[in-house]
């Protein structure tokens, strides 16, 4: 086996992820939280009297979008590459 230096030039280490990427990920489980917070509730006191509050717009429409809305915002910023000063892409 060959040991072989680099020629002059060093690079710098980098993390993967840039402050973007850490501020979007966190947006997306505040998102996600907040969809998780509006589902709970809306049951009853009692076990024998059915309660319509289960079956609102903000249980079954609004929470399970803002749930998903906030794996897309993940997605996102995982997927998001920072811009890098210097280099072009062809």
């Amino acid at each position: 086996m060959s040991n072989k230096e680099n020629s002059g030039t060093e690079t710098k280490p980098t993390f993967a992820f840039s402050r973007m990427n850490y501020t979007l990920m966190l947006i997306g489980l505040g998102v996600i939280i907040l969809g998780y917070i509006l589902m709970i509730g809306g049951g009853s006191d009692d076990p024998n009297v059915f309660s319509e509050d289960l079956f609102n717009f903000q249980r079954i429409t609004l929470s399970p979008l803002l749930i998903l809305g906030g794996f897309v915002i993940e997605i996102v910023a995982i997927l998001h590459r920072p811009k890098t000063k210097g280099s072009h892409e062809e």
